[in-house]
Formats: structure tokens, C-alpha cells, sequence
């Protein structure tokens, strides 16, 4: 991959990504992008990954499993007072070429599977109005759904800037976001029923294999303390109550499940943050296999990433297509604007 299409993505991550969100990636995206060292060994990503997710993820793994280097010392999720950013990029550089050989192992062999539990805070409005139309139980299935975590939306509690709580009021997992702007969503007092729930990942994350949960911690950001408190919440949820996770091509597999869905339940197929990274190919076989499946059963498709960043809702009533932009939503779930 030449350097010329990698340093324009550090680019924008840096300034639509980071910018009021992460000052360290911002900081050391923005010279990464200039670094032509840096950049040899981030074109080592796997076809189709968000490289500077993955290259951030790799180095920030290391960093928590242990390696010693003063880099540590400019991380807040290993430091409480990190140091100064100007002297970052010179140590995160430093890093990067002693341990290269590690990360570019890393690079080519991971992906990336942020569980953003917060992102539920916008997909439980969805499945309220979803469940408002139908009246049905629903029948999950999500496609890359890494460990499972959003399966569980039904089984989280909500707040939304103010002192009401929807979903399971009585959970441990409370998940706080903001709704901008005039517009208001069916926020249901309880989470609609689900009656089956099935995950679809490439590359499952068993949450009890130390490994791959940290792995999964790494790819939250430095500064996220609320995030990994969140994540290690629902991951204690998920053991308790673990859902079927299947390995393979989620596109792919996705026939076999739906058959498994009984009648009086409606298809619900869901995916948040993952659309980015299939091919135009697989997007479009999944776009036609629903409306195939629409000629025979009702279903809904929730996503995003696909087209746009907005969230969408497609979905087929008595063989009849619709299709409504749902929100507008922030990349890990802090807030959206509901556009219904």
C-alpha cells in the first residue's frame, strides 16, 4: 500500500475522529501521517481494516501486556497523570521500531472489533420502534458482532440526560448518552422482548480467554476510563448469560440462521461500525439476500457504515420495502440526533 493513500487516512482520523475526543491519537496521528517509517509499517494492516484503529490498537496492546518503554508514561489508561504530548511522537516512534517486528505480526493477523456497548444506546430506541410497528417478539441476529456485547441491549439500563431510566432498570449496566435536538424517540419504559439472539463474527472474541479481552481493551482509547468501566460491566453481564457466537462470514451464514428464527418472531439483523469494512461485493449480497427474504417474511435491517455514518433502518412489511434514516450518531454512542 503506498504511503501516498495510508497517510491521508492518519489525517482524517486525527481531525474527524480524535479531535475533542482523544488529544493523545490526535497529537500522534497527525505526525504519523508525516513519518515514512511509521507509515511502512502500517501498511502491514489487513485488506479492508481502519489502519489507524489497528495500528493504534496494536501499540497500545503491547503497552498494556507489558512492554517497558517511556511511551507508557503518556498513556492515561496506564498512567494517572500522563506526561506532556509534546515529547509523545518521539517515544511512540521509538516504540514503534524496537517492537516492529511484533506489530507488524499484529497488523497483519487482527482486526478490529471495538465493542462500543455504548453504540446500544442508540439501538435501543431503534428496536423500540421497531417492536412498536410489529408487536412481536424479536429474533436477533447481528453480523461482526466480535464478543457479543451489543446482543444484549435488552438486558442494559439507559439514561438520556435526565433522571429517567429505560430498559432493564434493575441492571448493573448503565448506559448514559445525550439526544440532541428537537426530535425524541420511542423510548420504551422496558426493552422490547427478544426471543433468540445469534452473533456472526470472522474472528469470534471469547471474553473468557485473556487474550482476546485484552485485545478488545486495547482498542479503546487512552483517555476512555468510562468506556473500559463500561466494557468490563457488560463483559461480567455477557458471562453470566453468554450468547451463541458463531465464527465464519457473517454475509455467508446468514441464510442458515434466519431458517433457525420460529414464525410468530421477527427477523431483526443488525450491525454497527462493521459496513466499513466489507467488500462492495458482500454489501451488496446481503442488501439483495433481505429483500429476498423480505419476498417471504417480515425483516428489519438495522446498520451504518455502509453508505454514509448515519444509522439506518431497511426493512419489508407483507413483501412491501421501506427505508428510514433513523439518527445521526456519534462514533461511540456518546450521543446521536434522532431524524425520524
Amino acid at each position: 500500500m503506498e504511503r501516498e493513500s495510508i497517510s491521508p487516512k492518519f489525517k482524517n482520523f486525527a481531525v474527524r475522529e480524535c479531535r475533542g475526543s482523544s488529544d493523545l491519537y490526535e497529537y500522534l496521528a497527525l505526525h504519523i501521517a508525516e513519518d515514512d517509517q511509521l507509515l511502512e509499517i502500517a501498511a502491514n494492516a489487513a485488506p479492508g481494516q481502519p489502519i489507524p484503529n489497528l495500528f493504534f490498537g496494536a501499540v497500545h496492546y503491547l503497552l498494556l501486556k507489558g512492554k517497558e518503554h517511556e511511551l507508557r508514561e503518556y498513556y492515561r489508561s496506564i498512567v494517572d497523570q500522563p506526561k506532556d504530548l509534546e515529547e509523545s511522537f518521539y517515544h511512540f516512534r521509538s516504540f514503534c521500531l524496537q517492537y516492529r517486528n511484533e506489530l507488524v505480526i499484529f497488523l497483519k493477523n487482527k482486526l478490529v472489533q471495538t465493542n462500543e456497548v455504548r453504540r446500544c444506546a442508540y439501538l435501543y430506541p431503534s428496536f423500540c420502534n421497531i417492536y412498536d410497528k410489529v408487536k412481536k417478539p424479536l429474533a436477533l441476529i447481528e453480523i461482526g458482532t466480535s464478543a457479543g456485547l451489543q446482543l444484549l441491549w435488552d438486558q442494559y439500563c439507559y439514561t438520556y440526560g435526565s433522571t429517567e431510566k429505560y430498559g432493564n432498570i434493575e441492571s448493573n449496566v448503565t448506559i448514559k448518552s445525550e439526544i440532541y435536538g428537537e426530535r425524541l424517540p420511542l423510548l420504551l419504559p422496558k426493552s422490547p422482548p427478544v426471543v433468540s439472539r445469534f452473533g456472526l463474527d470472522l474472528h469470534v472474541n471469547d471474553l473468557t480467554n485473556p487474550e482476546d479481552r485484552l485485545w478488545l481493551k486495547s482498542l479503546i482509547w487512552p483517555e476512555h476510563k468510562e468506556r473500559v468501566e463500561l466494557f468490563e460491566h457488560a463483559a461480567h453481564l455477557f458471562t453470566k448469560q453468554p450468547v451463541k457466537l458463531i465464527e465464519g462470514d457473517g454475509v455467508r451464514l446468514l441464510p442458515e440462521f434466519v431458517l433457525q428464527v420460529p414464525d410468530d418472531s421477527l427477523i431483526c439483523i443488525f450491525h454497527t461500525h462493521v459496513a466499513n469494512q466489507m467488500s462492495k461485493e458482500a454489501k451488496y449480497q446481503l442488501l439483495d439476500y433481505i429483500k429476498m427474504l423480505g419476498n417471504t417474511r417480515d425483516v428489519y435491517h438495522i446498520y451504518n457504515n455502509m453508505w454514509d455514518s448515519d444509522l439506518h433502518l431497511d426493512y419489508f412489511i407483507n413483501g412491501k420495502e421501506y427505508n428510514e434514516t433513523l439518527a445521526e450518531t456519534d462514533g461511540h454512542g456518546r450521543w446521536f440526533r434522532w431524524k425520524l
